[in-house]
């Protein structure tokens, strides 16, 4: 039974993260994260599928392997929540509850995002251990 609810969550959240491409208030990579953790617990050709696939699957493996993301991933992130949230909540939405929502949504969004590690570059040196 627990298969088939990670199954199923896997799917809704590639579905949200697919969406989260074009809307800036949902955020595509955590989603895909989500995703990727539901589809290791419930079916490993799916998680596989989210593995190869070639835009989203190093990002996931960075994640998986360091609990990291290219600085890349998260400025790209970082700019397309500003740029397309912040035009939303200037100029698309007119009503002030839904600007305060949006505003909010977006600060929740960047916050996230900011706290996630930034991998290292392959050229960077090992940190010297103390020993």
């Amino acid at each position: 039974m627990n298969h088939v609810v990670y199954k199923t969550l896997g799917f809704m959240f590639v579905g949200l993260a697919a969406l989260g491409v074009f809307l800036p208030l949902l955020p595509t990579t955590p989603l895909l994260l989500v995703a990727a953790a539901c589809f290791a617990k419930s079916s490993d050709k799916w998680h596989q599928w989210l593995l190869s696939n070639k835009i989203f699957g190093p990002i996931i493996q960075n994640w998986q392997k360091n609990r990291c993301i290219s600085f890349g991933t998260k400025l790209v992130a970082i700019l397309m929540i500003v740029s397309v949230g912040g035009y939303s909540i200037l100029f698309a939405v007119t009503d002030s509850h839904l600007k305060i929502i949006g505003g909010l949504l977006i600060a929740a969004g960047l916050f996230f995002v900011c706290r996630l590690k930034v991998c290292p570059k392959a050229s960077d040196p090992e940190p010297m251990s103390k020993t």
